[in-house]
């Protein structure tokens, strides 16, 4: 880019921009489902639900008896809420137990008793468009009157520069509101940091908020939400290290550095192979680089469990391939042997939710 200061012409640098595949706030939905699938609340609401994607992920979860979703703007509301409707295939496959979905129009800031006595409330990249003001009536209505069994917030905090203070503020004013509210409160992310900026950590900070207040008188269930919560994280670190094995792989097919080789009739095989620059290693880096490669056996894609615990953050978690293999159980489809992960090369929503549902 160019621009013209008293007459010359002064070269200006272009502004690097971060993709990321899946899109942060589809992790972030990602993130909020699995939590759904391991702590099987029966009332949900999403606060801010703007164009209710992630209610109508929601909705095919059967555990959830009540959805509801809160947005100020009426008119988002009006347009997307038909694909909260049923379809033909909710006849097919009726659930067991009956779902009311209701979207009202409304303020987060606004206290309003058709909030209260859910399980868990979710709140996804709205707390960073709040002015002060704003960010200080939240915790009183969300935290304070509704008082949900479990909150998740997530915030990006890669908008502003530096990083490192912005993800400070954050989980400074997460413990803080956790601590006047009676809460616990863990972070995780999404969307590492870009190459040469791994010290400034996630992209977006995810704070999983639990009420002390339920697990004070019950211990044993304390260390049991501790646990799921553990194991969400894994399948959570499971689907995207798989994922984004696979679209390695499917960009190799498009670059034709795909080399097939015959091994018996109908049994096409192919090499997991990338002429793409290859970065100065690190440690872990290298571990990961001597770990077993991903495979492809006709259509289907296989990533064996040892390159998974391979992980430097899985491998923490887990400790070796039969826990991570007991974490996995039924949620995550292995191979025969329950060596691999298998999944479809061509089909994402075989992995994970089914995004666009």
């Amino acid at each position: 880019c160019n621009s013209v200061v008293d007459g010359n012409v002064e070269e200006v640098p272009s502004k690097k921009v971060i993709m990321f595949n899946p899109p942060l706030y589809k992790q972030c939905y990602q993130f909020v489902k699995n939590l759904v699938e391991q702590h099987q609340p029966k009332k949900v609401a999403e606060l801010g639900c703007g164009d209710v994607c992630l209610l109508a992920i929601l909705k095919y979860q059967k555990c959830i008896e009540e959805l509801v979703g809160v947005d100020i703007n009426e008119g988002i509301l009006k347009w997307s809420g038909s694909r909260l409707s049923p379809c033909v295939g909710d006849y097919l496959d009726p659930r067991e137990l009956d779902l009311a979905i209701t979207l009202y129009h409304g303020s987060v800031l606004e206290k309003d008793c058709r909030l209260l006595g859910f399980d868990l409330a979710a709140c996804i990249e709205l707390i960073e468009h709040f002015d002060s003001e704003d960010l200080a009536k939240f915790p009183e209505v969300v935290f304070g009157y509704m008082s949900p069994a479990m909150i998740v917030i997530s915030a990006q905090t890669l908008n502003s520069i530096p990083c490192f203070l912005v993800q400070m503020q954050v989980q400074t004013w997460a413990l803080d509101v956790a601590s006047r509210y009676s809460y616990s409160v863990e972070f995780i992310g999404v969307g590492e940091s870009p190459t040469g900026a791994e010290d400034v950590g996630y992209c977006t900070q995810i704070g999983v908020f639990r009420k002390k207040a339920e697990a004070a008188g019950l211990a044993n269930l304390e260390h049991h939400g501790e646990h799921l919560l553990k194991l969400h994280v894994v399948i959570y670190l499971v689907y995207r290290e798989v994922s984004r094995l696979r679209q390695k792989y499917q960009v190799g097919l498009r670059q034709h550095e795909l080399e097939p080789e015959f091994i018996a009739p109908g049994n096409r095989t192919g090499k997991f192979t990338s002429d793409f620059p290859v970065p100065v290693l690190t440690e872990d880096d290298k571990a990961m680089e001597m770990a077993p490669q991903p495979f492809c056996i006709e259509d289907k894609f296989y990533v064996l469990l040892q390159r998974i615990i391979a992980y430097p953050r899985l491998g923490h978690l887990c400790g070796n391939v039969e826990k991570l293999r007991e974490f996995l159980g039924d949620v995550i489809e292995l191979n025969c042997d329950s060596s691999a992960v298998k999944v479809d090369l061509n089909d994402c929503s075989d992995f994970g939710a089914i995004l666009t549902s």
